[in-house]
């Protein structure tokens, strides 16, 4: 007799989370319902069109239920919670939009479910463990996350652009603690079941024993490539392609020959400078200098691993903080800057290229925030 489908609330119906919404159905372990805001009116007509490599054209796709809120949504137990909404607190936390999962009418109904987070940045995770100790003290927040690595964009509010990856690094949320290095049974039981509805849909998995350093070491390329970008406004090959062999197809941006040397002498090595900044917190942190912790190889391997990407004729990729920008929409410089910057004051570790990064992003977001009020209200 197969087992019963697990009941899955997926949070946040953009590109990441349509994908993870198809990979979930996939799975053919889940009934999935969306709660998608922006775009609810035009999925629940015309459904998503997926144009991925990796799983294919697909026209307008459904989840097996779609609701235009959270509260709409909470009319039943979930086994898991996915949250693929943008961590941006300056306008909504977590617990604001997850509030009628929270509330005690809904707790007095149901089970709690497991929260699985799939944001970017870093303790996007604090404010719902947060609300969750409030909420019950005397029970431990379930909370996995995650580490997300995919090139997907949305190019009309239902169709979703997506390469040919998609992968996850999965483990167990543990509050304020960044040393611990080995799950328990019952956390091992549970990352395999999740992990179980992800690989199954298709996704690459690899679970972990500690997230948040995962989790940091992703957060360096943010931290570095995604600011340069955004400040400057111009993608990644700017930085690293040379120019079009004369016959070969044109592209911009490229490194002009007349500054080439400098962006070599200044540019490269202050991207190397930031992200040792990232190191030396590491380190105040407890991560070790070891592949299972924070290989101080990583800085190299990070600026040679992008080189290699965006020196490429074919090179189109948009970091997302700069497509945010592009679009005027909020980005997301609080979970992976400002968290950045608030963990090394804590430990008092001077980061000052870190902070001047994030002193300009705020100019950035500030900006875009007023932007967006005056339409409101306009």
């Amino acid at each position: 007799m197969a087992a019963p489908l697990k009941e899955v609330l997926l949070v946040g119906f953009g590109a990441v989370g349509a994908i993870y919404s198809l990979i979930l159905k996939r799975s053919g372990l889940t009934r999935v319902t969306a709660v998608a805001r922006s775009n609810y009116e035009i999925v629940k007509d015309q459904g998503v069109h997926f144009r991925s490599l990796k799983y294919g054209n697909i026209e307008g796709w459904k989840p097996d239920r779609l609701c235009k809120s959270v509260a709409e949504a909470a009319d039943r137990e979930y086994s898991y919670v996915v949250i693929t909404t943008k961590a941006i607190p300056e306008l909504t936390k977590t617990p604001e939009i997850l509030a009628p999962l929270l509330a005690k009418e809904y707790r007095e109904k149901f089970k709690q479910p497991t929260y699985a987070i799939l944001q970017n940045g870093l303790n996007v995770e604090v404010d719902l463990y947060n609300a969750l100790k409030e909420a019950q003290p005397s029970l431990k927040p379930s909370i996995l996350s995650t580490a997300v690595w995919i090139g997907t964009n949305l190019s009309t509010p239902n169709t979703v652009e997506h390469n040919d990856f998609d992968r996850v690094t999965l483990g167990v949320y543990r509050h304020e603690d960044f040393v611990t290095s080995k799950n328990s049974t019952d956390e091992d039981a549970l990352l395999q079941d999740f992990g179980r509805l992800l690989e199954q849909g298709g996704t690459t998995l690899t679970i972990v024993p500690e997230i948040q350093r995962k989790k940091f070491l992703k957060n360096f390329w943010n931290v570095g490539f995604a600011s340069f970008a955004t400040l400057t406004q111009y993608t990644l090959p700017a930085i690293f392609r040379g120019p079009p062999k004369e016959n070969s197809v044109s592209y911009t941006p490229f490194v002009s020959p007349k500054t080439a040397d400098r962006i070599s002498e200044y540019t490269i090595p202050a991207l190397r400078a930031t992200f040792q900044e990232l190191v030396t917190l590491g380190r105040a942190l407890g991560f070790p200098d070891s592949e299972e912790g924070l290989s101080s190889s990583t800085v190299d391997f990070t600026i040679l691993n992008t080189q290699a990407l965006h020196e490429k004729a074919n090179s189109r990729h948009v970091p997302s903080m700069l497509l945010d920008l592009q679009r005027g929409m909020p980005i997301e410089v609080e979970a992976v800057l400002g968290e950045v910057v608030r963990m090394a004051r804590k430990r008092q570790v001077d980061i000052p290229r870190v902070e001047t990064l994030y002193a300009l992003l705020l100019i950035t977001q500030n900006q875009i925030l007023r932007e967006l009020e005056n339409k409101k209200s306009g």
